[in-house]
């Protein structure tokens, strides 16, 4: 009897694959292809405006919505990389490029979706954090809280009138109160 062992995917490979960028996008993840849930409304809203209210600022900072981050033998696609405009790589023609970034955004933010679970995304911006990410956040509608990941210690949690942290530099005093106000109509 013969027994079939299938190799690993590699980056390089998976990089080239011809769906990755598909909606939903796919990442690479400990040697496997893995397809991001499909976001629902209250998981787009909290994602626009979060980058809106972001970019509106004026900051060293630039808030992209699902930019893929390639670092660390991964390859992500947090919801909202926030990543210092300095940093954006420039190409020969001095634009930026059509691809993604090749290192941790300073801050990634994910937003849990229904039938999400938590632990993908936390081991995410684990990832993240250990590859250079100053700040990571992981909103739950659902909850009304937001976990605050920073590298040099535990979580913390945030709800009700509690002002989120943010990198430094940014202005902004935002509550998980007001974050989840952007849900009602």
């Amino acid at each position: 009897m013969t027994i079939a062992v299938s190799q690993p995917l590699l980056l390089e490979k998976f990089l080239h694959l011809p769906y990755i960028e598909e909606s939903p996008a796919w990442e690479f993840i400990n040697g496997e292809a893995v397809q991001k849930p499909m976001p629902g409304v209250q998981h787009s809203r909290l994602q626009f405006r979060l980058a809106s209210v972001i970019n509106s600022l004026g900051s060293i900072y630039e808030a992209l919505p699902e930019l893929r981050c390639t670092f660390g033998e991964r390859s992500l696609i947090p919801d909202i990389a926030i990543v210092k405009t300095a940093r954006i790589p420039i190409n020969e023609g001095g634009e930026i490029p059509s691809t993604g970034i090749e290192f941790a955004p300073n801050w990634a933010i994910e937003i849990l979706s229904p039938n999400q679970g938590e632990t993908k995304v936390t081991r995410n911006i684990l990832h993240a954090l250990r590859h250079g990410c100053q700040l990571g956040w992981l909103i739950d509608p659902a909850e009304k809280i937001v976990l605050v990941f920073r590298p040099d210690r535990l979580p913390d949690e945030f709800a009700g009138t509690s002002i989120l942290p943010v990198l430094e530099g940014i202005e902004l005093e935002l509550t998980p109160d007001t974050l989840f106000n952007w849900l009602q109509r």
